[in-house]
């Protein structure tokens, strides 16, 4: 990723990691999904992020944070309720192509929103993700042109 062109804008899209069963409404990640988030930050470790985006969740809160951590920064909380759900993924996507040429942001967010937000963001369609699957990153590349290249893989 740190190949790319200083011009493009870059996002990774992902789920949050496993979550722990201690808490119907807000969950906080299992072990499995701890070891998954520490998966994640040493995935990206070269990845020059410049600002990591989660919801309000703890699920993916925690997610992001050993990223967010590795690269210096903070989680930059971008809530999601029946107010805005609608336009979420639009109103992300629109912030997200207005970073400066040449950022990185990681996005976490959850299976009924990464498709959208993947949607959203590159304007191409995405798989649906199953309530099982943890481990599918997508990077959307934005080329100063406003075209979007994505990549899908497993970290």
């Amino acid at each position: 990723m740190t190949t790319l062109a200083q011009s493009s804008t870059v996002v990774i899209v992902v789920r949050h990691a496993e979550k722990a069963a201690n808490d119907p409404r807000d969950p906080t990640l299992s072990e499995a999904g701890q070891a998954r988030a520490a998966a994640l930050a040493r995935a990206l470790e070269h990845a020059s992020l410049d600002a990591v985006y989660s919801t309000q969740y703890r699920r993916t809160r925690l997610t992001a944070e050993p990223a967010a951590k590795a690269a210096g920064l903070e989680v930059k909380v971008r809530p999601i309720d029946g107010n805005n759900a609608a336009t979420y993924a639009a109103d992300l996507a629109r912030d997200l192509r207005a970073l400066p040429a040449g950022s990185t942001a990681l996005v976490v967010g959850h299976s009924n929103t990464v498709p959208e937000l993947v949607q959203a963001i590159s304007g191409l369609a995405a798989e649906p993700m199953p309530e099982s699957e943890f481990d599918r990153y997508t990077v959307i590349t934005l080329d100063a042109d406003g075209k979007a290249r994505v990549s899908t893989s497993r970290y």
